[in-house]
């Protein structure tokens, strides 16, 4: 796969194209906001890593410009900026993932291989859009799950699992198939690990007209709360 790696610390670009190209990952570099869109349409790469700080032109500005321009490319956002603020900036810029400095470089490969095989699955389910749930709404192009208007905070993996259940609201998605769009390739991951998600994901979703269900030997489903009438 090929990784396009938006970053001006020379040590940064080296080690990370010498550690990922060990692991079949071809890195290409750019260390310039500035030239970081030409970068990206002339490479087509299937991930963008990028940092925030920039000369030139900060990386917010570079991912706004990039999906102006209709680049739809995953991008992890790299940077020292750790607050929910920041991340909240990314997902609305058009971010698909973010992942704080200082990071575990296996960490890194395991976001970057996610988030490419997402894409690629995205493309393959793209007939079936994501539909409107409560006050839910799921972004088409930046992977982040709106409720009324405002991004809500999520990890990608209760982004990953909230997307899978607005496919079909009302209808049962199985635990197994929520496993592999949560955990994809994960292979030391515990099973049960999607109810720690699960669990996380339904505290979020209290008061926004939607609800998570599980049905016993079936699955999750997400459904629209009833709306609840005063009695006269």
């Amino acid at each position: 796969m090929k990784l396009l790696l938006v970053e001006d610390d020379p040590t940064m670009q080296a080690t990370l194209q010498r550690t990922l190209g060990r692991r079949q990952i071809d890195v290409r570099v750019c260390g310039d906001g500035a030239e970081a869109l030409a970068a990206w349409q002339a490479i087509d790469p299937d991930v963008v890593a990028l940092d925030l700080n920039l000369p030139h032109l900060d990386g917010l500005q570079v991912l706004s410009q990039a999906r102006a321009a209709g680049l739809k490319t995953p991008v992890l956002v790299l940077t020292a900026r750790g607050t929910v603020g920041d991340r909240v900036l990314g997902l609305n810029a058009g971010a698909d993932d973010y992942l704080p400095k200082p990071f575990d470089l296996d960490e890194l490969e395991a976001r970057v291989r996610a988030l490419r095989r997402r894409h690629r699955q995205g493309e393959t389910e793209g007939a079936f859009g994501a539909a409107d749930v409560g006050g839910l709404h799921a972004g088409p192009d930046n992977g982040a799950i709106y409720c009324r208007g405002q991004v809500m905070d999520l990890t990608p993996r209760e982004t990953a699992l909230l997307r899978a259940l607005m496919v079909r609201p009302g209808h049962a998605v199985p635990k197994e198939r929520l496993f592999e769009l949560v955990f994809p390739g994960e292979s030391d991951v515990q099973f049960e690990a999607v109810e720690v998600v699960v669990y996380r994901l339904r505290k979020k979703l209290a008061g926004t007209g939607a609800s998570l269900m599980t049905l016993r030997g079936l699955g999750y489903l997400l459904r629209e709360e009833p709306v609840n009438r005063a009695v006269e």
